[in-house]
C-alpha cells in the first residue's frame, strides 16, 4: 500500500516516526501538511468505522480514555495511518497522542540484531548436538556459511540434507525470541497504557534511538488526551493488555523487504537471515490479525473481524 500522494516526499513522516512520540505542537503545525502529502483514503475509510467504536469505548471506560493499536509489518503504513487518524480525530475535537512501540525493546537495534543472530546460531548448533547430526567436518562447513553471512539459506539443504537440522533448530529458537518479552519490555508498555487509562496526567514516555547514548525518558502531559494511538509491529501482541480497538494493516514479507531496502536501515537487509526474521514476524502478525477489530487488506479494503473471516478464504483461493 502506497500512502504517498503522487509527487510527494515522505521525509516528514519518516522523521516523525524516528521521534517515537509526536508532540502536539508538531501535530498541529503539520496536520494540514500531512493531509496534503499523504493519500488519506484508507484513514478516511477507517474513520467511518473507528469513530463510533471510540465513542462506545469511551462511554464504557471509567476515565473516558481509549487505546487504539495500529499494527502491521514494516512498510505496511502504520506510522502514516496513525498520524492521519490523529489528524482526523483532532478535527472531531478528540485529542490524541501517538506512542511508538519501537522505543521499548530491551536493546538498541544493532545489539538486538546481534542477539537475534546469536540466538539463531547457538541454538542451531546445540540442537544438532542433541540430534547427533553435528560433526567436525560439518562444523567447518557451517563456519564457512556463517562467515559468508548466509548460513540461514535454505538452499544449502539440497546439497547437505543434514543442514535441515541446523536451520530448524535455529529457527525454533528465533521464534521463541522474536516479539516476546525476551526481546521487548512489554511490562513497561503495559504499565504506561494502564496508567493512561486510569487517568494519569503526567507520565514518563521512553525514547530509543540507534546508538547507546540515544535512550532517554520524557515526561509527557496527557491532560485532555482522550485517545492513545499505539503504533507498532507488536501493538496487538498478547504480551500486554489495555488495547480497546486493535487495527491490523496487512502486508507481505516482500513489501517489508522493499521498505527496508528503500530505508537502508539494516546491516544485512536482504540476506537469508533477514528473510527468515521477516517470515517469522509475518506469521506472528497473521495470528494477531485474528483478534483485530478492524483489518486493512493489501488492496485498501477496511473490514471488521466478521468480514475479514469471510474474506480470508476467498483471498487464498
Amino acid at each position: 500500500m502506497n500512502f504517498l500522494r503522487s509527487g510527494s516526499n515522505d521525509d516528514k513522516g519518516t522523521d516523525m516516526k524516528e521521534k517515537g512520540i509526536m508532540k502536539e505542537s508538531e501535530a498541529e503545525a503539520s496536520s494540514r501538511e500531512l493531509l496534503k502529502i499523504y493519500d488519506t483514503t484508507i484513514a478516511e475509510k477507517l474513520m467511518q468505522k473507528l469513530l463510533s467504536m471510540i465513542e462506545t469505548c469511551a462511554e464504557q471506560a471509567h476515565s473516558g480514555k481509549v487505546v487504539v493499536a495500529v499494527s502491521g509489518g514494516s512498510g505496511s503504513g502504520k506510522s502514516v495511518t496513525a498520524l492521519l487518524l490523529s489528524c482526523f480525530l483532532k478535527e472531531k475535537g478528540i485529542e490524541t497522542c501517538i506512542l511508538s512501540g519501537d522505543n521499548y525493546p530491551h536493546r538498541i537495534p544493532k545489539y538486538n540484531d546481534a542477539e537475534r543472530l546469536q540466538i539463531f546460531r547457538e541454538n542451531a548448533i546445540v540442537g544438532m548436538l542433541k540430534e547427533r547430526t553435528y560433526t567436525e567436518e560439518r562444523r567447518t562447513i557451517i563456519q564457512e556459511f556463517q562467515k559468508a553471512e548466509n548460513d540461514a539459506d535454505e538452499r544449502y539443504v539440497e546439497k547437505y540434507p543434514w543442514y535441515e537440522s541446523y536451520l530448524r533448530n535455529g529457527r525454533k529458537a528465533l521464534e521463541n525470541y522474536l516479539g516476546t518479552e525476551k526481546e521487548i519490555n512489554f511490562e513497561e508498555v503495559d504499565r504506561l497504557v494502564h496508567a493512561f487509562k486510569a487517568g494519569g496526567e503526567k507520565l514518563w514516555v521512553r525514547h530509543m534511538g540507534r546508538e547507546e547514548t540515544e535512550l532517554w525518558y520524557e515526561e509527557k502531559d496527557f491532560t485532555g488526551i482522550k485517545v492513545l494511538l499505539v503504533e507498532w509491529t507488536h501493538s496487538n501482541s498478547d504480551y500486554y493488555s489495555g488495547v480497546d480497538i486493535p487495527i491490523y494493516l496487512d502486508s507481505t514479507p516482500q513489501e517489508t523487504l522493499q521498505y527496508r531496502l528503500e530505508r537502508n536501515r539494516d546491516q544485512w537487509i536482504d540476506n537469508p537471515f533477514t528473510m527468515m526474521v521477516l517470515d517469522i514476524e509475518q506469521k506472528m502478525l497473521k495470528k494477531q490479525a485474528e483478534k483485530a477489530k478492524l483489518i486493512v487488506t493489501r488492496d485498501g479494503t477496511v473490514l471488521d473481524r466478521k468480514e475479514y473471516a469471510q474474506f480470508v478464504p476467498k483471498a487464498s483461493e
